[in-house]
């Protein structure tokens, strides 16, 4: 029977990936919303819901915006233009701040407050607390604000991304002198959340630093009278533009472009209501945006840094139990890391078992005398990286070292870049990426002289080689001594350093030359045993997966913005044991564009 051609795709077939994005953030909403988690938790989850949209403007809305503004009529696979999509986002991120800010009002607020956590409006606090308020902010507060009322003189200050801000309208009671848009950023440094001492026995009183700014700005405009004020945020676009392929340093077009990002183009104004018409007029006007920019907080702007109190709260009431995770069985004796790994491979997942086991190998690696080489991969790098410190060891102990940084990891190129100097100032080689693409591969090997000769050691992962955010998100690592795997892995670092020709892999699945031929083949397969009545599944978790299908992708020669891949590892194993078994090679790959 002759295969029957397959039908060209139809939009309803697709999720719109912005309209996607907004329904993954309602479920860390949900989470904030649900009375079963612990109360600081779900102040946790609010924080981050807030924090996740700022960055979802920052980045996808303001790309949307320049498609728009720049007349784009190209529908994406889901049907929508860029204008069509803006207007359905719109509608879900205001029915998402409303639910934010309404989780927060009428949800967590009330529920602090029974537990002896109460956040009053500086002008509701009794007696004793206001006094110690008022001198708070004259000693700790008040010499650090800079009031500017805009003239000719005193134009519009320029409002950093995602700083906050108080902006208030003037009247010096002069006929002769217009009304005056007045504005006194927050500073950065200062805590927006912090604990007022006294009150009730039982109750730990917390305010929040914008409104003590705004209670006391008579102070900033003696002579004034103050018509209206308001809290608000300005979102800015935060994307980066460096033409790879035209650039003669990367790292440097890189770094230019990092100084810009506070200053990109307005994208959304966020202002604390109750505000009058005319102050939001005046803000829209001088950041050059239009009303539906415009978004309305009944609460807090910056509802993110309640993160803060999560950190300073410690009733532990309050808190989800801590969970310590434990150390993989099979590694629990640090001094036989290399041992174990030779005599099987070892399958970790993330966070349930403890990425110490990976810091402590890179770590060990760095003090064996028989460790010849490390080859590493970073991607999101931390402020106080153990990896990276290891690597500096390894290279200050006269070890062949190779990190690949990838500068271009979203909000974390400054990070990235910082630990990229230190690791080449202490002798590590450095490669920053590749051009065109970012390397997404967690790859690290490790080159060892065993009794019976040169041995590779490899570790392959799916997360991003930080022990902070190894506690929280779950991923696989593999630790593996097998020759065949460990040469292959060896032969994408050559690929990823030198440029060299493509090879053939038997274990990997490298992107943009096998991931897509090699899913699509298993997705056959699987959909093959499903119509003839054999056991079929097929599990899978991706993010943001792209390896598109073109000419450029099948030849190596044809185009630098092609030479980028990266590699992933994934086994079935059971839950249980000290080894995964040595079956199902199969690895996956992706490369973002």
């Amino acid at each position: 029977m002759p295969e029957t051609p397959a039908r060209p795709p139809r939009p309803e077939w697709f999720l719109n990936r912005e309209l996607s994005w907004l329904a993954f953030n309602r479920r860390v909403l949900e989470e904030a919303q649900d009375a079963g988690n612990p109360l600081l938790e779900r102040v946790k989850f609010l924080a981050i819901v807030d924090s996740n949209l700022s960055e979802f403007f920052e980045i996808r809305v303001a790309g949307l915006k320049q498609q728009a503004e720049a007349g784009l009529t190209a529908r994406e696979p889901d049907g929508m233009t860029a204008i069509e999509a803006l207007a359905a986002i719109d509608r879900v991120a205001r029915e998402q701040v409303r639910d934010l800010y309404a989780c927060w009002n009428d949800a967590l607020r009330p529920a602090l407050e029974k537990e002896g956590v109460v956040f009053p409006h500086p002008e509701r606090l009794p007696a004793d607390q206001q006094v110690w308020l008022r001198n708070y902010f004259q000693r700790e507060i008040f010499p650090v604000l800079t009031p500017i009322a805009l003239d000719p003189a005193h134009p519009f200050p320029f409002v950093a991304n995602g700083s906050l801000n108080i902006a208030a309208l003037l009247d010096t009671d002069d006929p002769e002198e217009p009304v005056r848009l007045a504005v006194v950023q927050v500073p950065r440094v200062m805590a927006r959340v912090f604990r007022v001492p006294g009150g009730e026995e039982g109750r730990r009183t917390y305010v929040f630093l914008a409104d003590v700014i705004r209670w006391q700005l008579a102070e900033l405009f003696v002579g004034a009278t103050i018509l209206d004020h308001t809290a608000f945020r300005v979102t800015r676009n935060s994307n980066l533009y460096v033409d790879e392929e035209e650039v003669e340093n990367l790292l440097d077009a890189i770094e230019q472009q990092l100084r810009r990002r506070r200053r990109g183009d307005p994208v959304r104004l966020e202002v604390r209501i109750p505000v009058g018409e005319r102050l939001r007029q005046e803000l829209l006007e001088v950041l050059d945006l239009e009303t539906r920019d415009l978004y309305e907080c009944d609460g807090p702007v910056n509802i993110s840094r309640l993160s803060q109190l999560v950190e300073i709260e410690s009733d532990a009431r309050l808190q989800a139990p801590r969970f310590v995770a434990p150390i993989h069985a099979a590694l629990r004796e640090p001094t036989k890391l290399f041992q174990t790994i030779r005599a099987g491979d070892v399958l970790l997942h993330h966070p349930f078992d403890s990425f110490d086991s990976v810091v402590d190998f890179l770590e060990q690696a760095a003090r064996d005398p028989r460790v010849l080489a490390i080859k590493q991969t970073l991607y999101r790098t931390s402020e106080d990286s153990p990896v990276a410190r290891a690597l500096l060891e390894a290279a200050e102990r006269g070890k062949q070292v190779t990190a690949l940084v990838e500068i271009k990891a979203r909000f974390d190129e400054e990070k990235n870049i910082r630990w990229a100097r230190r690791m080449e100032e202490a002798g590590v080689q450095i490669v920053y990426g590749l051009v065109g693409l970012k390397t997404h591969c967690k790859l690290m090997l490790v080159v060892r002289r065993d009794e019976d000769g040169i041995r590779r050691y490899a570790h392959i992962g799916t997360g991003n080689y930080n022990h902070a955010t190894a506690r929280h998100y779950t991923d696989f690592g593999l630790f593996t001594a097998d020759p065949e795997v460990t040469t292959e892995v060896a032969s994408v670092f050559n690929l990823l350093t030198s440029l060299s020709s493509r090879e053939r892999w038997n274990h990997l699945m490298v992107a943009p030359f096998g991931l897509r031929t090699g899913l699509l083949e298993r997705i056959r397969r699987e959909a093959e045993n499903a119509r003839a009545g054999r056991p079929a599944s097929i599990v899978a978790k991706l993010n943001a997966i792209q390896d598109e299908a073109s000419a450029c992708a099948r030849s190596w020669t044809a185009s630098s913005s092609t030479r980028a891949w990266c590699a992933s590892r994934t086994r079935v194993a059971p839950r249980s044991g000290s080894a995964a078994p040595t079956g199902c090679r199969a690895t996956c790959a992706a490369a973002s564009r």
